[in-house]
Order: C-alpha cells, then structure tokens, then sequence
C-alpha cells in the first residue's frame, strides 16, 4: 500500500510537471508569435498572472538602455485586475531604487513581498521599502503579496520587469471586494511561483526584445519610405501629396475588398502583413520619376521656360532689325530726294510688319499653353515658322526653328512623343530601383505592384503591355488610386482639377473600354472611397 501511494503520488506529480511543462511551452510560442507591442506585453502579463494566480499585476519597459543608467526610465506600459475595472494610463518614472520595479530593473533580482501591509515590520521588510496605501484607500483594492520579475534580454539587460499583486487561493470564487475577502483569498507567492515566473520572464525578454527590435526595424522601412517620398516630390513638387494619397486610397480600397462577401472578390483577403505591402507600393509607385530629368517633369507649357524666353528675346531682335532696315531705307530715299509719299509709305509697312511680329509673340504664346489648338493654328504656325530674318553675322534664319515649331504644334497636352515616353519611362526606373531592395518574403512582390500601375487590363498599358491575367488585383487597385488622383490633384501647373464626378466618368470610360477593373471601381465608388482623401 506504501508504495503504491508513494508510486500513485510520483506519477501524479510527473503527470502534473508535465502538463505545466507542456503549458510553458505553449505560452512562449504564443509570446514569440506576437508583434505588437502592447498585446505582447498583454499577453506576458495575463500568461504569468495565470500560471502563478495572481489577482492583478502591470509590465514596466526600461527606456533609455543606449542611455547611462542615471538617465534611463521605466514605462508603465500594461496594468491588469480581474477584481476591479481601472482608468489605465501610461506614465514613466525614474529608474531608482526607492520604487520596487526600479530596485528589481537595478539589481536584476526578483523580489517577493508576501504581504505589503506587513512592510512596517522591519523584520519584514529587508528591503526598506515603504507601501504607499493611496491607491487601495482610493480603489478599496488592497495590495498584499507582490512578486517583481526582471525581464532581460540576450545581453543580460534588464528592457522590462513584470509586477505581479495579490496570488489567490481560488482563482475562480470572484473578485476580491473587502478586507475579509483579501484576508482568506490572498497568499504570499510560493518559491514554484517564482520559478514558475523567472521562466516565462526569461521567454518574455527575448520575445520583448525581439519585438523591439522589429519595431525599429519597421520604423526603419517608415523612414526609408518616407525619405523616398520626399525624394520623390523633391525632383517633382508639382505632385506633392500624389503618393500619400495613392496610398491611402489603395489601402483603403483593400480594406473594402477584403469587406466583400459575394461577387468577384468573395474570397480576396489581405493580411497585416499585405495591406503593408499595399501600402509601400503604393507610396513608392512614382519614386522612378529620379530617373527623369526634372525639366521634363515639372514641364508645364510645351515650350521649357529657357526656350520660350530666348525665342521672346530672338522676336524683340527682329523687331530692331526690321527697325533698323526701314531706318536704312528711309535714308537712301532721302539721299535720293524721293517723294514724302513714298516715306510715308515705308512708314506703314514698317509699322504692319511691327504689328504683324506683335501679332506672331501673342500667337506663340498662347500656342504654348497645353490646350487644344484651335482651327488654322497649324497654319499660322507655318506662316510663322518661313518667315525669315538675318542675324548680326549676316546668315538668313528662320523666326522659329524645326524643334520649336514640333513642340507648338502638340494638339494636346505639353509633352512630345520622346518627351512622354521618357515620363513613362519611370516606371521602369521604379522596378530597378525596388528590385535591388532587399525587402524580405513578406513584401517581396512590393517591386511587381507598384511599377505596374500604368498597365491596362486590355494589354495597352506600359511598360509591359501586360494583359488582366497577368496584373495582379493590389496592382489594379492602385491604377484606380491613380487616376483618380491625378485627374482630382488641384496642385498641378499644366492642368486644371476636375470635379469628382467627371473624374468617375473618365474612370468609368476606362472600365467600358476594358483598361480597368469594372468590380474594384464599383467598390470605389459605392463606397465613395475618395472622401479620405478630398474631405
């Protein structure tokens, strides 16, 4: 019988080793797997609060570790308690060893307090801590046993502590209300609680850390991205905002996709991890535009501001040479004693032709403005562009030269055919560039998404013609966002915005003609997507 208890007894406690074993193992995958900062720091509290049945408890993170420790701080980051409900909010304070959590971050000891009312027993209290009761006077929530956990990191340094309040001998008889309730429910944390918690600190620490660290990872990428950004409108201030903006309608149009329960995207779903990756692209769609010279992208007018100028400062001399020539005439005539009629004569025609190069300047200048041309223009630019003049050196040339006159006569818009496809030609430079990055398997298709967004659904896009089988849906999604924009943009030169209305039916002409996604653009309108952008 002895030893069939004694037997019974062993493989009671083994069967229960081994299920906190197994319980411990669980609970660091669940800590490993969590990125976000605050639900990890949830999740470790609520973890070691659980194995170790503590009522309540808070998790401090150290601030300042590249600092001196004089200068360092601790967080109060996450407070929990299953017996009241509590206004938590985020404070620091400093690290110092008057405070509990600050003499465990410190000393890198745990520190178990069985009772915190007995602390004015100084043979109680080898630490000399002082319980300030102001918080259990004011919630009638009183502290009693407290067990301080360090957290560290693989370097051996304290980046957090967990603080945990009040072990209860039944976890499941409610809250503690009153004096009497804390009195039968609370007990001092055991030595296997200590144990117990030491444990999962150790997994939390480098789990903290590591999720620290990818967050400054990710801050990172923000700022990479955003430096790109700003590259980016640096070369092209006419489109400041074009990006961000793209980007928020693209990620928003994914959160409706995602929202789709019938029809074409039924089944599309976007992870974290994807809307992410969306939303890089998106503000990274444009960045090839370095890779364009800036005057052809800030090119407002047909002619460049250099052209137009020397081409005004060419017509002001042909002005003084026509001057010049009637003034050279009318002496000759006058040496010769012709008739006052004749000088007069001259006169006119050298006031028609003063008025005719008036005329010429004006019509150049409005043929330079991106608009359509009018009826008889390419005439007119004709008449121009034989008449001729000579220069100081005695050569014949033409008022306009043949690179001029192909620039005014653009029906539409202000840039030329090369001219164009070296704008295009930034979606190209935006795939080389992406593609060198090395952006790791969660946002590996970042360079395919955005340096697709000019291609159409029927194979007339650029740079790749590609068809709609092979344009993935981020990638639709954003040409939507990006006509859209640019047709709604107030902030560039050569054109004015359109209302948002025209600039649906433009879009909805691109989805007729089978350029863009007719499902994607019927989410975006009815969810009329564009007032997180416009207002």
């Amino acid at each position: 019988m002895i030893d069939g208890t004694a037997g019974g007894a062993e493989t009671a406690a083994a069967s229960g080793a081994a299920d906190e074993l197994a319980e411990i193992i669980a609970i660091g995958r669940a800590i490993a797997s969590e990125r976000d900062i605050r639900k990890l720091l949830g999740l470790i509290l609520q973890k070691t609060r659980g194995i170790t049945g503590a009522d309540a408890g808070s998790v401090y993170i150290v601030e300042g570790l590249s600092q001196p420790v004089a200068r360092r701080t601790l967080r109060f980051m996450v407070s929990q308690n299953d017996s009241i409900k509590l206004d938590f909010t985020e404070f620091s304070l400093p690290l110092g060893e008057r405070s509990i959590v600050g003499r465990a971050a410190l000393t890198q000891q745990v520190i178990n307090i069985a009772d915190l009312y007995a602390l004015d027993q100084a043979d109680k209290n080898p630490w000399g801590f002082r319980h300030d009761k102001t918080f259990d006077q004011r919630t009638g929530y009183e502290g009693h046993s407290m067990l301080t956990v360090p957290m560290k990191n693989q370097r051996d340094e304290v980046i957090g502590v967990i603080q945990l309040i009040n072990k209860r001998r039944s976890p499941n008889l409610g809250p503690l209300q009153n004096r009497l309730d804390f009195e039968r429910e609370v007990l001092a944390f055991s030595d296997r609680d200590e144990a117990l918690a030491m444990t999962l600190a150790t997994q939390a620490g480098i789990s903290l850390e590591n999720t620290l660290l990818y967050e400054d990872i990710r801050l990172l990428f923000e700022g990479f991205v955003q430096a790109a950004v700003n590259a980016i409108e640096s070369r092209d201030p006419t489109t400041s905002g074009h990006s961000s903006r793209v980007a928020v309608l693209t990620t928003g149009l994914a959160e409706m996709v995602d929202k789709e329960r019938s029809g074409v995207y039924a089944g599309v779903t976007f992870t974290d991890d994807m809307m992410k990756q969306i939303e890089y692209a998106a503000l990274l769609h444009d960045f090839g535009k370095v890779g364009v010279r800036e005057q052809v992208l800030v090119k407002a007018r047909k002619l460049y501001e250099p052209e137009r100028k020397l081409i005004l400062l060419r017509f002001d001399y042909i002005r003084r040479w026509r001057e010049l020539r009637s003034l050279q005439r009318r002496h000759e005539l006058m040496i010769a004693g012709s008739e006052p009629s004749l000088l007069a004569t001259l006169d006119e025609e050298l006031h028609q032709s003063l008025a005719q190069i008036d005329d010429f300047v004006a019509f150049i200048l409005r043929a330079n403005e991106p608009t359509v041309l009018a009826e008889g223009s390419f005439d007119k630019l004709s008449e121009i562009a034989v008449a001729t003049y000579e220069d100081p050196r005695g050569l014949v040339l033409p008022y306009l030269t043949v690179e001029e006159v192909a620039a005014l006569r653009l029906q539409r818009g202000s840039l030329t055919s090369a001219e164009r496809e070296e704008i295009e030609s930034h979606v190209v430079h935006t795939a080389s560039f992406l593609e060198t990055i090395p952006w790791g398997r969660r946002f590996a298709a970042i360079p395919e998404i955005a340096s697709g967004h000019h291609e159409k659904l029927d194979g007339t896009g650029y740079p790749n013609q590609l068809r709609a089988d092979q344009i993935r849906v981020e990638t639709r999604m954003m040409t939507i966002a990006d006509i859209f924009d640019a047709l709604t943009a107030s902030d560039r030169p050569y054109k004015k915005a359109v209302p948002v209305e025209r600039a649906l039916d433009i879009l909805h002409s691109d989805v007729r003609a089978g350029k863009c996604d007719a499902e994607l653009y019927r989410i975006f309108v009815e969810t009329k997507l564009w007032h997180r952008v416009l207002g």
